[in-house]
């Protein structure tokens, strides 16, 4: 079997500033939303039936993958009554 010489460096190289900036935040996103559901002692199916998804949604949520909508955003801070996210707003354009 033939293996590949490409380092991790290298894969890595070909993923934009974007693209991790992108990464890193819906890790930062799927990690509040396991810490939330643990500090309420919720597993999947029970936030779930709470907020009237499917378990697998759960699933997708907590895999750093998913794309939320700023409405599903508002949803889960309002179920949990603290922030998902936090926007930090340095100018205000007027």
């Amino acid at each position: 079997m033939k293996r590949a010489k490409i380092s991790l460096r290298e894969l890595l190289s070909d993923i934009t500033p974007e693209e991790r900036a992108e990464a890193r935040l819906s890790f930062q996103i799927s990690n509040r939303l396991d810490f939330l559901m643990k500090e309420k002692g919720l597993s999947k199916k029970q936030l779930a039936d709470a907020i009237g998804k499917r378990p697998s949604e759960i699933t997708r949520w907590l895999s750093g993958e998913h794309n939320f909508t700023i409405s599903t955003l508002a949803m889960l801070s309002s179920f949990f009554g603290q922030p998902i996210i936090s926007v930090q707003v340095s100018q205000i354009i007027k």
